[in-house]
């Protein structure tokens, strides 16, 4: 009676699994967002609209009247850090109860929890340095990496929970991964060239001190570089008869292309602030569709059931 008792109190908040694929989800669209809006508060010069923190001012943790439209701006983009982290606390409770229990996404759940105050804390430190590109740029990079995370519990929910088997050939998974590691760069060169342009989020803050022209130039050949390992995935994994995976490389071009006209206007266009920002939501995107191509190359399959297992663990993990 004890153990049926038990049984029941475990279950009795059942999650299922379209529901945390859908909390998962929306934290992927929650951490492109915020990146978005960062990058408004930078473009709207409204990097140092509250010029300490944690607090908005000195004796305050909130803006006030006069503070203006730019302390309105970066103060909204605090508040947003809390419904990110909220809808990333629902999803790691979530997680935790599912029934059955799936393996390997409780950790990854906690990466994306974990990763929001991490990065609310470098966007502290972005204004108590008075917004050093360089700590701007790894607060970029930051929320690329939750993004990313938050990418991977989306799509851990939605696999089921065997084993890894690969769908594509060894070097072809290698090509992929090559890809992956030079849109990485693509990345952190891109905030390079951010650092030394003229959006510097407040009229006071520092350039990193590289030539714009010269690391612009640098981050156009890298680009040029992952667009042509991207068209080559999409050759090779043709001729490999793989239909998924060539399928989400054309994507993968078809994003970059996209981004790299949006980047190559905005560069002799003497870049306008809105272009700048949808070059932002460029960035995140090419991380998912790099992401996607990559997961593509392998796929898990349902594990086997033990005949000793329990109705509960018999539920199929994907139902």
């Amino acid at each position: 009676m004890r153990r049926i008792r038990s049984v029941k109190r475990s279950v009795r908040f059942p999650v299922s699994t379209a529901l945390l694929r859908r909390l998962a989800y929306a934290s992927i669209v929650a951490n492109v967002a915020i990146v978005v809006t960062g990058g408004a508060v930078r473009l709207t010069a409204s990097g140092l609209g509250c010029p300490t923190w944690p607090r908005c001012t000195d004796e305050s943790y909130h803006t006030t009247a006069e503070m203006g439209v730019h302390g309105v701006i970066e103060f909204g983009n605090r508040l947003l850090t809390f419904a990110v982290g909220l809808i990333a606390l629902a999803t790691l409770l979530a997680v935790l109860a599912h029934r059955p229990r799936r393996k390997g996404l409780l950790g990854l759940a906690v990466a994306v929890f974990l990763g929001i105050p991490a990065q609310a804390v470098i966007g502290g430190i972005t204004v108590l340095t008075n917004l050093n590109p360089w700590v701007v740029g790894l607060h970029f990079l930051a929320s690329m990496a939750v993004i990313a995370a938050a990418y991977a519990l989306w799509r851990r929910v939605k696999d089921p929970d065997g084993p890894a088997v690969a769908v594509v050939p060894g070097p072809l998974r290698t090509l992929a991964a090559l890809t992956t590691v030079v849109g990485v760069a693509v990345l952190v060169v891109g905030t390079w060239v951010t650092g030394s342009g003229p959006h510097a989020g407040d009229g006071g803050a520092a350039r990193n001190g590289l030539d714009p022209e010269q690391i612009s130039q640098v981050h156009a050949d890298a680009v040029f570089l992952l667009l042509g390992l991207s068209v080559a995935l999409v050759f090779a994994f043709r001729a490999a008869g793989a239909t998924g995976p060539a399928r989400a490389a054309v994507v993968l071009v078809a994003v970059e292309l996209g981004q790299g006209v949006i980047g190559f206007v905005q560069y002799f266009t003497d870049l306008p602030a809105l272009l700048v920002g949808a070059h932002m939501l460029g960035s995140c995107l090419v991380l998912l569709a790099t992401l996607s191509v990559l997961w593509s190359t392998r796929e898990r399959r349902p594990a086997p059931v033990p005949a000793t297992a329990s109705p509960e663990q018999r539920i199929p993990a994907t139902a």
